[in-house]
């Protein structure tokens, strides 16, 4: 079982959401079988059957083993992933595109660049299952709580600076056998967990990004180190903007 599996087909994201599939695949992180299910669930053997083939059909379940009980074969089942992400693939048509509307301090561009982020990952974890390989990646995850909002200013500032000088050091345009690698950082306000809710200080009606410049261009290689990136808010911007995100 894979600790988390990236859902690309439409037809099995359908399948994953439908709330009695959801339950479904939460139950079997541990093997059972249509009747436990049922038993479980309060739902008819053969309604839960139908679910349980629509699941392995699309491959968000599998066949551990087989038992015979009476004159009867069980089916033990078990879902392919402790956890599931449904790919912007999924919804190929209407997907979002960084390159559309980029914009450093707005918080759609960042869901935006996390949605690309979601989709070339997973297409990488799943060409690489294919070619039994492994994918190399590199991500860190944290929180800082700044006093100010100069603080906050003067770290996405020396944040976007050193990224920009790291790029310019290791970059290498002619490098024979070198691949690319897409590189982003991103800062936003933590949410409260279980609520879904952060605390931002008031603003003006109107007053979206009136105290930061905004960010026209996407790709930090474009600024020489030492200088201050397009989109680092000013030490006077409101505390609850949003913070730049630099990809790269």
């Amino acid at each position: 079982m894979l600790d988390i599996a990236v859902i690309d087909d439409p037809e099995a994201a359908e399948a994953a959401l439908a709330p009695v599939r959801a339950r479904l695949l939460a139950d079997l992180a541990e093997p059972g079988s249509a009747s436990t299910l049922a038993a479980a669930a309060g739902l008819p053997r053969q309604k839960v059957n139908y679910h349980l083939r629509e699941l392995e059909r699309h491959g968000l379940i599998e066949l551990v083993r087989e038992r015979r009980r009476g004159n009867m074969t069980e089916r033990m089942l078990r879902a392919t992933a402790m956890s599931y992400v449904i790919s912007p693939s999924a919804l190929a048509a209407v997907a979002p595109d960084p390159a559309r509307s980029p914009d450093q301090l707005s918080a759609r561009w960042l869901l935006a660049v996390a949605a690309q982020l979601v989709r070339d990952v997973g297409d990488l974890i799943s060409g690489a299952a294919k070619a039994r390989k492994r994918v190399s990646t590199f991500a860190l995850d944290g929180e800082v709580r700044f006093a100010s909002a100069a603080d906050r200013a003067a770290f996405a500032a020396e944040l976007a600076t050193s990224v920009a000088a790291l790029v310019a050091k290791y970059h290498d345009e002619d490098a024979t056998g070198g691949r690319p690698h897409r590189v982003v950082v991103a800062v936003h306000p933590s949410v409260s967990s279980g609520s879904g809710l952060v605390q931002t200080a008031a603003r003006p009606a109107g007053a979206d990004h009136a105290d930061a410049p905004r960010a026209g261009a996407r790709p930090a290689r474009q600024h020489p180190a030492g200088t201050r990136p397009a989109g680092v808010p000013s030490s006077d911007a409101p505390l609850a903007d949003v913070l730049p995100t630099q990809e790269i």
